[in-house]
């Protein structure tokens, strides 16, 4: 306490006092009188004092201090409202930077929970270390400038992470095209460390704050709790606005840029100097940069077409042929083909429009697909089979908009729905003779697509003799995926079997009724010239389902950690 250096310097002084007062005036021993009260400190000196100490100075010294609770703790004052906005401000901007940190990781890492698991320990070491070093630096230098020289600083690094990021997360895309561990993992550490340091730099507020906000300590609980309530209310509005207004409006990086603006807004005016000012001005200005498009470059196309929907980074691209390509956040794989020449692809899309007919029932009369992307599949029942309803749903309802312009999305009979596949069929009606899945986020599968449980709601749905057909993507060498999507449909379905498409897809089809390639074969004269030729590929290629894997429920789904395995065992050469 700084009072009681205060009491113990003045003890001696009133000795010393006293021995110079009976030197000058010759008085003997005894008391003497000094005036009624000194204060020396802001402490009161009693009104005699003595040559030598007495038991009544003795207890004076000894004397209670007046009460440590009503001591000032900041020598300083500051303003309530200062310090109440940038906990507001700072609050809203951690939790801003967290969404949209993994909105960026997002397009070249995917949106898996071990992605968000990473991202969110991060934040959290970044917020601890950021607690410990505001702490100290609180007790060194407790005054306003300092705190906001901080918050400032933290705004400028939180402007430049999308622009210093986007070189490793190139690097990234190259390496998952080459299944390159190091690389992939190396450029992760390296935006997560980016996005760390000024996430650092605003838990260092939290301390700082509330060293200069206490006056007094009998008041410390009631201001850490408004400040702490004050923060709270900032970090949900922040979450909520960065995840539900801002990305999808204006991007993700746009949306760093909103949340560093911020910063150096209630920052800067604390600093005391005109020049700060000019820093919001520099911040606000690279909102004119424009984002690094995504995705691996492509030879001999170009990009016709990009956007940042509310769920990920879409583009259309051109071949010189004409053909077109819906790519989506890193690029590697194509979610949607289109050639203006025809209506057939080359690929998995087109084997789900005879697969249906091995279960001998001839064409369906209605299917619904589940993961739609632009509509390759609907346009083609659309062509190939007009008189088929089509209900074809999608999650990000721009990817049916991009359908409709550039992939000639249309059909006599065709329904669009935008809605997470799941949810929508269950909360469906309608029976069907075949149902689609093909819901891909690069490279995973959404878990609750491949369970028992959602197997069990697509089964309710089926005509007699129905059909469910799942695209199941390949990692190089590794087939465990497509075993635990088997395993799970067999839990479900007495009848399941294969088409080994490519090396890098299968379909697997499930039913309860027997599937055959002779069924299939029997519809051959029933199909169009262009089909015929199909039918009969697929035929060969019809076999029985793989065995040996696990059966996945709604408790317990790995599908990341599976197939991240997979990547990691094709990379290092142990497949």
């Amino acid at each position: 306490m700084w009072i009681a250096p205060a009491r113990m310097w003045i003890a001696p002084a009133r000795i010393r006092l006293g021995i110079r007062w009976r030197e000058c005036t010759g008085a003997g021993p005894g008391p003497v009188r000094a005036p009624a009260r000194l204060w020396t400190d802001g402490a009161t000196v009693p009104a005699t004092v003595s040559a030598t100490p007495t038991d009544r100075d003795v207890a004076a010294l000894d004397a209670p201090e007046p009460d440590a609770r009503q001591a000032p703790v900041v020598a300083e004052p500051v303003r309530p409202i200062a310090i109440r906005g940038i906990a507001f401000v700072v609050g809203a901007a951690s939790l801003g930077a967290e969404i949209s940190a993994a909105r960026l990781l997002a397009p070249y890492f995917g949106a898996s929970t071990i992605i968000w698991a990473n991202t969110i320990a991060t934040v959290l070491v970044a917020l601890s270390v950021g607690y410990a070093v505001g702490g100290r630096l609180a007790d060194r230098r407790a005054d306003l400038s300092g705190l906001c020289a901080i918050v400032l600083l933290a705004g400028v690094l939180l402007a430049v992470v999308p622009f210093i990021a986007d070189p490793f997360l190139r690097l990234s895309v190259k390496a998952l095209g080459a299944l390159s561990v190091g690389g992939f993992l190396g450029s992760l550490a390296a935006v997560l460390v980016l996005v760390a340091v000024p996430v650092m730099l605003l838990g260092t507020v939290a301390p700082y704050a509330n060293r200069l906000a206490v006056a007094r300590v009998a008041d410390t609980g009631t201001v850490t709790g408004r400040l702490y309530a004050i923060s709270t209310a900032g970090s949900l509005v922040g979450t909520f606005l960065a995840a539900l207004l801002l990305i999808p409006l204006i991007g993700t990086h746009r949306t760093f840029l909103v949340f560093a603006l911020a910063l150096v807004l209630v920052a800067a005016p604390g600093l005391g100097s005109r020049r700060f000012l000019l820093v919001p001005i520099v911040v606000g200005a690279l909102f004119a940069v424009p984002p690094a498009a995504i995705g691996s470059d492509v030879r001999g196309a170009r990009v016709i077409y990009s956007t940042e929907t509310q769920y990920q980074y879409a583009r259309v691209l051109q071949l010189r042929s004409g053909e077109r390509w819906l790519q989506l956040n890193e690029g590697v794989a194509i979610h949607s083909l289109y050639r203006p020449w025809s209506y057939l692809t080359g690929g998995y899309w087109d084997d789900f429009l005879v697969v249906p007919l091995a279960d001998g029932f001839g064409v369906p009369r209605r299917i619904a697909i589940l993961g739609d992307a632009a509509g390759t599949i609907a346009r083609a029942y659309g062509h190939y089979f007009p008189s088929t309803r089509v209900d074809a749903v999608e999650l990000d309802g721009a990817l049916s908009e991009i359908g409709k312009r550039y992939f000639d999305l249309k059909g006599p009979r065709l329904h669009l729905y935008t809605a997470d596949a799941r949810p929508w069929l269950a909360g469906s009606r309608a029976k069907y003779d075949s149902i689609f899945v093909d819901t891909y986020r690069q490279p995973y599968i959404p878990f609750y697509m491949v369970t028992r449980e959602f197997f069990s709601s697509a089964r309710s749905h089926l005509n007699p003799g129905g059909t469910v057909i799942v695209n199941v993507g390949h990692i190089p060498g590794s087939d465990s995926l497509e075993k635990v999507v088997s395993a799970t449909m067999h839990a479900v379905f007495p009848v399941v079997i294969r088409d080994r498409v490519s090396g890098s897809n299968s379909l697997v089809v499930a039913s309860l009724r027997a599937l055959s390639a002779a069924q299939l074969t029997a519809a051959h004269a029933d199909l169009s010239g262009d089909l015929q030729g199909l039918d009969a590929s697929v035929a060969g290629r019809l076999g029985p389902a793989l065995r040996g894997g696990a059966v996945y429920t709604d408790d317990r789904a790995p599908v990341e950690w599976l197939t991240d395995l997979s990547i990691l065992r094709y990379a290092t050469g142990t497949r």
